[in-house]
């Protein structure tokens, strides 16, 4: 293993707390498959060719132990990455597993800063009972002070009791109908990236379980992930479902989002 590895790629295959439709955690190995299709090669839009730079490793997907609680395993082995002085990039599963991601990213950074790409504003403080379900971990993140500024991209689908969380923990929602890739955002900070790919159009990503119509286009998404000025110290991509993918086209959009986001964490 080599030192000069800065950025950690593993993969976290877990949807139990999915409410609508299993699947994500098929997502990982798809995505991989996707990153290293002949059809397409491993060079990011900035010229770097991944596949011969060193400063990253698949650690491939983390285990799960039955007899272990899911969320505190994901805690402590990102946990475990980060003391090596390492950054993580994950590949989900469903968005409740960013909950314990940050959790632990908390104690290793001060003054942490998400922005969060979503159709979804995730902000429920339970979804039938369910307070680790998919559509909570923002209230979960916001609710233990474990990010300083929470920032909301693509949202349409807000309800007011989702609106007066937002107003409770002073989360910055970009909603869909203003946005576009001309965004711009500044982050006094580190940053973490949470990006679930339904926030594009279904046009563009039918590979989710829950289609939003109107959504951003591929390019937005990239054009703000290259043109942030930040410190990126983490990411994840979530909520992609191979089983409801058509053609694989859903993956590739994934591993274009890794590709960009991993370069620019390196």
């Amino acid at each position: 293993m080599s030192s000069d590895n800065r950025v950690v790629l593993i993969g976290i295959p877990f949807d139990e707390n999915s409410s609508f439709l299993k699947g994500t955690a098929e997502a990982p190995p798809k995505i991989r498959e996707a990153l290293h299709s002949y059809s397409t090669n491993m060079c990011a839009e900035n010229g770097i060719d991944l596949s011969r730079n060193k400063k990253w490793r698949d650690e491939g997907d983390l285990k799960f132990d039955e007899t272990k609680d899911a969320f505190s395993l994901i805690e402590k082995s990102i946990g475990d990455l980060l003391n090596t002085e390492t950054k993580v990039l994950t590949l989900g599963g469903d968005h409740s597993i960013t909950y314990p991601i940050i959790r632990s990213y908390s104690k290793k950074y001060d003054n942490l800063n998400i922005l969060h790409f979503d159709a979804h504003p995730d902000l429920y403080d339970n979804l039938e009972g369910n307070k680790l379900s998919h559509a909570c971990p923002m209230a979960r993140i916001m609710e233990g002070g474990h990010a300083t500024r929470l920032v909301q991209v693509g949202i349409r689908t807000m309800n007011p009791n989702q609106q007066q969380q937002a107003e409770r923990f002073g989360v910055e929602v970009y909603h869909m109908k203003n946005c576009d890739g001309n965004m711009r955002f500044d982050f006094n900070g580190p940053v973490y990236i949470t990006l679930d790919l339904d926030v594009l159009d279904p046009a563009f990503a039918p590979g989710v379980s829950h289609h939003e119509p109107g959504g951003m286009q591929t390019r937005d998404v990239l054009s703000i992930i290259q043109n942030l000025n930040a410190e990126i110290v983490g990411a994840d991509i979530v909520e992609y479902n191979p089983l409801r993918d058509v053609n694989g086209v859903t993956a590739m959009v994934a591993a274009k989002f890794l590709k960009e986001i991993l370069v620019k964490m390196i």
